[in-house]
């Protein structure tokens, strides 16, 4: 009878330790049809670029040993249309994500500026320590294009062990020590979703352009200047995706090109 006690103990034991495991320690919601960056972006004309394939669905960040994952689920089956794996890839070809972590919710610490091309900035209290790149690009690219034109920002870059997809889902797997340590409470994420670009402006990290009318590649709706944010989805607090956060989001992204070669959106960091 003791010895049954135990073996129940121990299964039980078990089975919550599983349930911890896959527990996400950070896990967002962003609704549908939202995939319009501040309201009028519309998507290049090219076949390939089908319909929700840069709306967002949901975030999740689990910790496995000492690994962190992060997931960024889609409404649309995320395919490699250019064949990835062709030019040593991940295995898809039109999503990038830039998820910006803010890791000790400082005023003025951290980075303020976005990556190159993606015409954003920070909020001086919600500044980032890290970005972590989901991309299509293999490791050699992606610090290539950091080194050249992001080099001042290269101490907060972090590029996962492994990037793949998960049907939906894209899911990037870095070592926590890559961000400082295991995700805590009082983080903040910033999860913009742009095109990955294999032909960047010369001052550009791999991000696909936002025009005043949309091209064969290029996003249309927006501005042939470089006033207007490169982002075609985010997530907003509370990150639960609610109809609200479609005008949030709207509210976050909107733009003036009164200036037209300095960024004024500031992204809004998400605290869970």
């Amino acid at each position: 009878m003791r010895r049954l006690v135990s073996v129940i103990a121990g299964v039980a034991a078990a089975t919550a330790a599983a349930a911890a495991i896959a527990e996400p320690v950070v896990s967002l919601k962003d609704p549908a049809g939202d995939d319009n960056g501040p309201g009028a972006y519309t998507y290049p004309t090219d076949a390939v670029y089908k319909p929700g394939s840069f709306d967002i669905l949901s975030f999740d960040v689990d910790v496995k040993g000492s690994d962190v994952v992060f997931k960024v689920g889609v409404r649309s089956k995320i395919e490699d249309p250019w064949d990835s794996k062709a030019w040593q890839g991940n295995g898809f070809s039109l999503q990038f994500v830039q998820v910006y972590i803010d890791t000790d919710r400082k005023d003025g610490s951290g980075t303020c500026e976005g990556l190159p091309g993606m015409n954003v900035r920070f909020r001086s209290a919600s500044c980032w320590e890290k970005v972590v790149l989901v991309s299509p690009q293999p490791k050699s690219r992606l610090q290539s294009e950091i080194g050249q034109k992001a080099a001042k920002m290269k101490a907060g870059v972090v590029i996962p062990t492994a990037t793949r997809v998960d049907g939906k889902t894209l899911v990037a797997t870095v070592k926590a020590s890559d961000l400082g340590g295991k995700p805590a409470k009082g983080w903040g994420y910033a999860v913009p979703l742009q095109s990955n670009e294999g032909y960047p402006d010369s001052k550009e990290v791999l991000t696909r352009k936002v025009n005043e009318y949309a091209g064969q590649h290029r996003f249309g709706g927006g501005s042939d200047y470089a006033c207007d944010p490169h982002v075609i989805d985010m997530i907003v607090a509370p990150g639960q995706g609610g109809a609200d956060e479609v005008r949030m989001q709207h509210s976050a992204l909107k733009y003036s090109c009164d200036d037209q070669d300095k960024p004024k959106v500031e992204l809004p960091m998400v605290y869970p």
